[in-house]
């Protein structure tokens, strides 16, 4: 099993941002219709996903995820242990895709069903034209797009027989942005939008939405790595709000397209990028 982490962005957030985020969350929106959803999140165990497994578990939804990080995974289910539903997850390998159809069924009996499915899960190291190979960019490919198909073609049978659902697609302003070394993951992100729109078309018959979640730059350990103290300010330059973006501002959308004041929101994508051009 690979040892790269699934998570959108990475874990080992400081406690001070934890409680900064905690503290966000309890003036934010309460969605009474989320309470006993039942919600999946892929790549769930940090950054971005941790944030959307906080945020659900706290409106009084059921929770379940998936990652590939094991001790991470538990540090999350033990932190939220208080809640209303103490969130439960699978540990597997998403490129594997009978294992990852095996972990969503087990999942889905736990739950009883799904409500709504957060497709978080991907990768966005970088990587060299020269560099590329077939099998990394299969492999590449598999990470950041093709669960995203597979895990909504999962759940789609439990959402009809519940009578509707709600499906959020995580994608990214870097192919819109054109940054460097980032080409397949761009690919794939890109691919993102329009598997977002087929599905929407397929799915809405059986009130079943789908939507697409663009995020900016968000400030987590994962994406830390990536940049200087120069480059942050050069981030929140280009962007027209002052700040960084932090994980709960990407759930707080989550939360309302999965809920039923996005009733009328399928087929688009939902930017929480600050601005930034």
């Amino acid at each position: 099993m690979k040892e790269y982490a699934y998570g959108t962005n990475g874990y080992g957030r400081s406690m001070q941002l934890m409680e900064a985020d905690a503290n966000v969350m309890a003036s934010r929106a309460s969605y009474p219709s989320l309470m006993g959803k039942r919600v999946i999140v892929t790549g769930g165990a940090s950054g971005i996903g941790e944030g959307m497994v906080e945020a659900f578990v706290r409106q009084g939804a059921s929770v379940a995820f998936l990652d590939i990080q094991k001790e991470a995974s538990n540090i999350l289910a033990e932190r939220l242990a208080d809640a209303r539903y103490m969130p439960v997850f699978e540990v597997c390998d998403i490129t594997d895709t009978d294992d990852f159809n095996a972990a969503l069924d087990r999942l889905m009996i736990v739950l009883g069903g799904c409500d709504v499915l957060i497709n978080n899960a991907g990768n966005d190291d970088r990587h060299r034209i020269g560099d590329i190979t077939p099998a990394y960019w299969d492999e590449r490919m598999a990470v950041n797009l093709r669960h995203q198909f597979f895990a909504a073609k999962a759940v789609i049978p439990a959402m009809q027989e519940a009578g509707g659902g709600s499906i959020i697609n995580l994608g990214s302003i870097s192919w819109h942005l054109g940054l460097e070394n980032l080409i397949i993951y761009q690919t794939a992100k890109a691919a993102v939008e329009g598997l977002t729109r087929s599905l929407a078309r397929e799915l809405g018959r059986s009130r079943i939405r789908v939507n697409s979640i663009i995020p900016g730059n968000v400030q987590t350990p994962r994406q830390m790595q990536w940049y200087s103290p120069e480059g942050e300010a050069e981030i929140v330059a280009a962007q027209c709000l002052n700040g960084r973006i932090q994980p709960i501002d990407i759930a707080a959308m989550a939360l309302f397209l999965a809920s039923e004041d996005g009733r009328f929101c399928t087929a688009h994508n939902y930017w929480v990028d600050a601005g930034w051009r």
